[in-house]
């Protein structure tokens, strides 16, 4: 009689408490003549309900199996990010890979430019992306863009970049109208973010913005086609991570950030704490785990956009070795 391989399983030492968490498990994945075969995973526990357990590894998609196959488990540190030089990459480069970390709802191109809409929700996804050539005399590209805002009833913005953008649309741009938000692009060793601080064990991690989540994010609108938008626009990208550092049981959370990983870059934002629960190292510790994360998945470097009044997320970043790649700002097209 084949002998039950569960029956005397070690020791289990997670729980579904456990899931946003980095673990190690091993599950029972099949028989080969009558002998169990057993498989590992070291991952984030992305979920752990009624239909089972489901670990996301480094590569290689979802490991999905149910709680009976479940051998062993226990939580394991976040992956120890290595020291690597900063990836390459010009401000153009930069600036279009932000793109793709927080895509629009709607795109359209003109020429080698983006034009993007998200129901208003921030700039970044409803400015048009000038990069490159639009394909028309200049003139004639800004009357596109202003045309294709005013048919959804959206003010025309276009995002300057400096260095970057073409000197005839800066000078252009310059004269039609004022700049809006300037704001700073700033980059870091990836490793440096990951090794930063403590806490690491209160944050957990998610593949969606829950509502907990999203009570906290600043830029939650009441609208709810603005409301859909966001929520489009922030799961969407290349590999997203959400980060929560949950509070008292029935209680917000008590910090959130947000990291898209894409290829060697990852992308911070979102980065939220309570005002009561501020000077605690809970921003440090969101971002380092989302760091290890994204050195798990391959990325090496890191960037943020902060806007160039916020002197007190300044002031943090410098702390974690960031410096300044480019600078950005949205032009406003006046209407005709």
């Amino acid at each position: 009689m084949t002998r039950d391989p569960l029956e005397s399983r070690p020791e289990v030492r997670i729980d579904r408490s456990d899931v946003g968490l980095r673990v190690s498990v091993r599950r029972l994945s099949e028989f080969v003549d009558d002998r169990p075969v057993f498989r590992d995973a070291i991952g984030v526990l992305t979920s752990w309900d009624d239909h089972g357990l489901v670990v996301e590894p480094r590569a290689g998609g979802p490991v999905a199996f149910p709680e009976k196959l479940l051998v062993a488990g226990k939580v394991v540190p976040p992956f120890p990010a290595r020291r690597a030089p900063l990836p390459s990459a010009t401000a153009v480069e930069l600036q279009r890979i932000a793109g793709r970390g927080w895509p629009a709802v709607e795109q359209e191109r003109l020429g080698e430019w983006t034009l993007r809409a998200a129901a208003g929700f921030t700039r970044r996804a409803n400015s048009v992306q000038a990069l490159g050539d639009p394909g028309l005399p200049l003139p004639q590209a800004l009357a596109a863009v202003r045309a294709w805002y005013a048919e959804r009833a959206l003010p025309a913005y276009v995002e300057v970049i400096s260095p970057g953008s073409p000197e005839d649309l800066r000078a252009e741009l310059d004269r039609l109208g004022a700049g809006y938000a300037p704001t700073l692009v700033l980059t870091a060793p990836l490793a440096a973010v990951a090794r930063s601080g403590a806490g690491h064990e209160r944050v957990r991690l998610s593949r969606t913005a829950d509502a907990g989540w999203m009570s906290l994010y600043r830029r939650v609108s009441e609208d709810p086609g603005v409301e859909e938008a966001a929520r489009q626009v922030l799961h969407g990208g290349p590999s997203v991570w959400f980060a929560t550092v949950p509070g008292a049981v029935g209680q917000p959370p008590l910090a959130i950030g947000r990291c898209v990983v894409d290829g060697p870059w990852a992308c911070f934002g979102a980065v939220e704490v309570q005002p009561y629960a501020r000077r605690a190292g809970l921003a440090t510790a969101v971002m380092a785990v989302l760091a290890a994360r994204a050195a798990e998945e391959g990325a090496s470097g890191a960037y943020l956009q902060v806007e160039a009044e916020n002197g007190g997320a300044i002031a943090l970043y410098d702390g974690l070795g960031f410096t300044t790649s480019h600078t950005y700002h949205y032009a406003l097209l006046p209407q005709e």
